[in-house]
């Protein structure tokens, strides 16, 4: 069994990382270098996480302490009696997969993803094109690199000690990770239980969601002009390059990646074949196509991304709202709106029943996301006391230290475990969510349903894999794992081997890794009482602040969004319910036509002389004129609609074949 632990969560999390790579982007469409490097990305930062507790109770076995305790204790003549847990490592297998994982992980996130970021992005039409593109925008980016990778060379003609400049790369990586990890991990230490509690508040999420509604619109809106200023532009250049120009397969490229019915309205347009006259027109060049192309495949995404979102937020506004309706109900039977757009399983007919869903909706939800963020504010607040006091060794003041040393002196492998993987998970978790969270305009955004581009991906990575190591460290610096935090004599991990000893560089060491995380309580304080929310605000940027103004109109402009919408699926499904009925009650409508003409024809046979004195054209077209009522579907003038045409709500305008009848749009009304 040595080893299968390892083996198992090996593959349990490339499962975790290919899942959470499916919910964010399009395997159908995106690229496969960018889904290949940012799954690879996501996976090696997931394994640290997994594999590191793991790591913690291996080095934790008494045959891994037997020349500590020699050295303590020249007395010790055995070790004492145990067992190996399932999950013991072999000597000698985790240095190796630390080695492995950690310097691809480095070499993805400061060489590679960086190149294939713009590649990705680059408008190029040939794979030449791409790289070059590539090279020049991470010109000054590589140019960096060479000036320290020579900065570092020559300290190594002084001092040639590799180990040295090993450890100064690891550290100086390491140091900008932990920069950005305290801030993200203030933020979200904070605003995971506040999410859960305002979950749990009866009518905020609706309100929230009506925000989000008018904001999504305004995108929505923004996205729309700019595709159609974008294909206004195609149509011009498609227009102006011919199918024999040189430049032509270019435009076929563009016009690939353009929406179809924008492709079949430009194709209607286009003459077959004509000659072109460089002299006498004036062609664009292959740079400016190149640009075309960048900005169509940008448009084009940004305008699915929009539309798709404003799809689901609908369908979260209407659910919230059912809820709140339901919350009241006595028959304790949760009724949807419509349920056509409600999402249907076979597990979710048989189980999660209209009675189980109110319940859960209704009443269990609240109170379950009130004791969660209960439970992880708790966390929140260990975090924050252990993170400004884990450089106390004497006394131990650090809570997740304390947990671990109470399990160490029973030998109970699977409490260490636990422990170090719930206390990591949360830390990631807090780290992790942020960085789904946030968004740089429109640069970078990681947009769930399969709608996010190729940067945001590959930039997601190279964010993992420079978070995760430096959080590695700073939880074992929590649990008094590194000595060159704690200064006490314990076994390492094969982690912290790998990593190299930060004693090199002391002032790091002794000074930036141990009082720079006290930041997170600044920072929990801030995000607490949301002030870069109300910063953004002052700079004009909507945020939800529930005291202003601006947000109180976002509100009101959003319900009334959520309230068209709602009518518009209304008219929909009322007019699908009347074809329903009529079918139920006249059966097949072209069987009967067919019934109707064939009685009209026995009966031409028998038409008395009188008819026959009537032209064969005009009982032609009278024929015509009867199967055509025939085949029409039967109005119910007496129901009522939502239909904003006030001759179709029922405004006092009917069919009237005696009275006085007045042509009006194509149709016949007679004033009752």
């Amino acid at each position: 069994m040595s080893g299968a632990a390892l083996g198992i969560e090996i593959v349990v999390v490339f499962f975790l990382a290919l899942f959470l790579l499916h919910r964010y982007a399009d395997f159908r469409k995106q690229q496969r270098m960018v889904l290949f490097g940012t799954l690879l990305a996501w996976y090696l930062c997931f394994l640290i996480v997994f594999i590191l507790p793991l790591d913690i109770s291996t080095v934790r076995h008494p045959a891994n302490l037997t020349h500590l305790w020699e050295a303590l204790d020249p007395t010790w003549a055995s070790i004492p009696v145990c067992y190996k847990p399932w999950s013991y490592i072999p000597d000698g297998i985790m240095p190796v997969f630390w080695r492995v994982v950690y310097w691809t992980s480095q070499c993805l996130t400061w060489l590679l993803l960086p190149f294939m970021q713009s590649y990705a992005r680059s408008g190029g039409f040939s794979i030449t094109g791409k790289i070059k593109t590539a090279l020049i925008e991470n010109a000054i980016y590589y140019g960096t690199y060479l000036l320290i990778f020579g900065s570092l060379l020559i300290y190594v003609a002084v001092h040639p000690q590799w180990y040295e400049l090993q450890t100064i790369g690891i550290t100086a990586a390491n140091t900008w990770g932990l920069f950005l990890l305290v801030l993200l991990l203030g933020y979200g230490l904070v605003e995971i239980p506040r999410s859960y509690w305002n979950a749990s508040r009866r009518g905020h999420l609706l309100i929230k969601t009506y925000f989000k509604a008018a904001k999504l619109m305004t995108e929505k809106a923004d996205a729309e002009e700019n595709l159609e200023d974008v294909m206004e532009e195609v149509r011009k250049v498609q227009e102006s390059i011919k199918y024999n120009h040189p430049l032509r397969k270019y435009i076929d490229t563009v016009l690939r990646k353009c929406p179809v019915d924008y492709q079949e309205k430009m194709g209607r347009n286009m003459d077959d074949y004509e000659d072109f006259d460089d002299k006498q027109n004036t062609y664009p060049s292959e740079k400016s196509l190149v640009k075309l192309h960048k900005q169509v495949i940008y448009a084009v995404q940004r305008h699915n991304r929009t539309r798709v979102q404003w799809q689901i937020l609908l369908q979260q506004a209407m659910h919230l709202e059912d809820v709140a309706k339901n919350e009241t109900s006595s028959a304790h039977q949760f009724v949807h709106s419509f349920p056509s757009t409600e999402p249907t399983s076979w597990l979710s007919r048989y189980f999660y029943t209209p009675t189980v869903e109110w319940y859960w909706e209704c009443l269990l939800r609240h109170w379950f996301y009130r004791l969660l963020a209960v439970v992880l504010s708790l966390f929140s607040v260990a975090v924050v006391w252990s993170e400004c006091t884990f450089f106390s060794t004497r006394p131990v003041l650090s809570l997740f230290a304390v947990f671990i040393q109470l399990a160490e002196r029973d030998y109970n492998y699977l409490y260490i475990e636990m422990a170090c993987f719930i206390t990591i998970f949360f830390l990631c978790t807090c780290v992790y969510s942020t960085v789904f969270r946030i968004r740089v305009f429109n640069y970078y955004y990681l947009a769930s349903h399969h709608q996010t581009d190729a940067y945001s991906l590959q930039f997601s990575g190279m964010l993992f894999c420079r978070l995760t190591p430096p959080l590695c460290l700073n939880f074992l610096g929590l649990i008094h794992m590194d000595s060159a935090i704690s200064h006490q004599l314990k076994e390492q991990t094969a982690y912290t081997s790998i990593m190299g000893s930060m004693r090199v560089l002391s002032f790091i060491a002794n000074g930036f890794y141990i009082y720079y995380p006290m930041l997170i309580l600044l920072l929990c304080i801030a995000t607490y009482f949301s002030l870069g929310t109300r910063c953004l605000n002052l700079l004009g940027f909507q945020q939800f602040v529930g005291d202003n103004e601006m947000t109180s109109d976002l509100i009101d402009e959003g319900k009334e969004l959520i309230r068209r919408e709602k009518r518009k699926l209304q008219r929909i499904e009322d007019g699908e319910n009347r074809r329903r009925e009529w079918k139920e009650r006249y059966g097949n409508t072209r069987e009967d036509t067919a019934r109707n003409r064939i009685r009209n024809e026995a009966a031409e046979m028998t038409e008395t002389n009188y008819s026959d004195t009537i032209p064969n054209t005009n009982r032609r077209t009278e024929r015509d004129s009867i199967e055509l009522l025939q085949d029409a579907e039967p109005l119910d003038f007496n129901a009522e609609t939502l239909s904003d045409d006030p001759l179709e709500a029922g405004s006092g305008w009917k069919l009237d074949p005696g009275g006085d009848q007045t042509n009006m749009g194509g149709r016949v009304y007679g004033w009752i």
